[in-house]
């Protein structure tokens, strides 16, 4: 099975693996020029952060956050065996494999074509069925209402996407009811503080309350990269308004042993404030 595209319209701190100069501002950026530069970044970028973090994400790894939180301990997805998953910003779909060979039926869906000719590379030199997989944007799905018992993401779709209320809806639309929808994201307060993993970046610098997205853009003021900071109520409240019902709200402490940097996330800062948010929800 080959590669679906769908759509041609998202995946976090993890803008600066290109290092190509674009100047980095905070302004508006809508929903088009925020997909389409979430598409263009991870199609550029793809080889280099599989290069990089690969070992870290293991072929069939599903973790949920730099803090190394798995799936196989924490267990918010429940009990996957004989469920139809959609994994949203899937990557080169880790977490799918993981499901799948717990007896899952996954479906990896990203926006990037290259992230996911690097699912088809793993499933090849392991000579193993292939995961499912379709790029499309995560805030039109391209399935019919009710396909799925579950759905995902760690560290995808959701901070690259500027309408992430209709986000939600599509979840629901396309989750059975009682289905679980469990995503993870940066944590909401690291917007306030610089985006580096030493001291500089435990002194508040920006207000937590300021939406205005963080946008990369090149000389001609095009945007190379977008990322959109939601608060923690304004999470809640798009789940809520998109008929979910909210069971937790998971905030990984850093683990003892664990000293691996990823971008911003070090043993520094993740002992003394949340790196990551888990959201847990059901579909009414």
């Amino acid at each position: 099975m080959g590669i679906i595209t769908v759509a041609t319209t998202p995946q976090s701190d993890l803008h600066d693996l290109d290092g190509d100069g674009d100047d980095a501002v905070r302004r508006e950026a809508g929903t088009g020029e925020s997909s389409r530069a979430s598409r263009h970044w991870w199609d550029r970028n793809a080889d280099e952060y599989q290069d990089e973090h690969g070992e870290f994400l293991g072929d069939d790894r599903f973790t949920w956050c730099p803090e190394g939180l798995d799936e196989a301990d924490a267990h918010l997805l429940g009990d996957v065996a004989g469920r139809d998953v959609l994994e949203i910003g899937a990557g080169a779909a880790q977490c799918s494999r993981w499901l799948a060979a717990r007896g899952a039926r996954p479906v990896a869906l990203d926006i990037s074509h290259r992230q996911l000719q690097h699912s088809r590379r793993i499933d090849l030199g392991r000579g193993t069925t292939p995961v499912a997989v379709v790029q499309a944007d995560a805030a039109v799905l391209p399935f019919t209402d009710a396909s799925f018992d579950l759905a995902c993401s760690a560290y995808g779709a959701v901070p690259f996407s500027a309408d992430t209320a209709a986000l939600m809806r599509e979840v629901h639309r396309v989750l059975r009811p009682g289905g679980r929808w469990v995503f993870s994201v940066t944590h909401p307060i690291r917007w306030a503080f610089p985006d580096e993993p030493g001291v500089e970046g435990l002194t508040a610098a920006s207000s937590y309350f300021d939406r205005t997205p963080y946008v990369e853009q090149d000389e001609q003021g095009h945007a190379t990269y977008v990322e959109h900071h939601r608060t923690l109520g304004d999470r809640v409240r798009e789940l809520v308004g998109a008929g979910f019902r909210l069971i937790d709200l998971v905030e990984p402490e850093w683990p003892a042993g664990l000293e691996q940097e990823w971008g911003g996330w070090s043993p520094l800062r993740g002992r003394l404030i949340p790196g990551t948010a888990i959201f847990v929800a059901e579909r009414g």
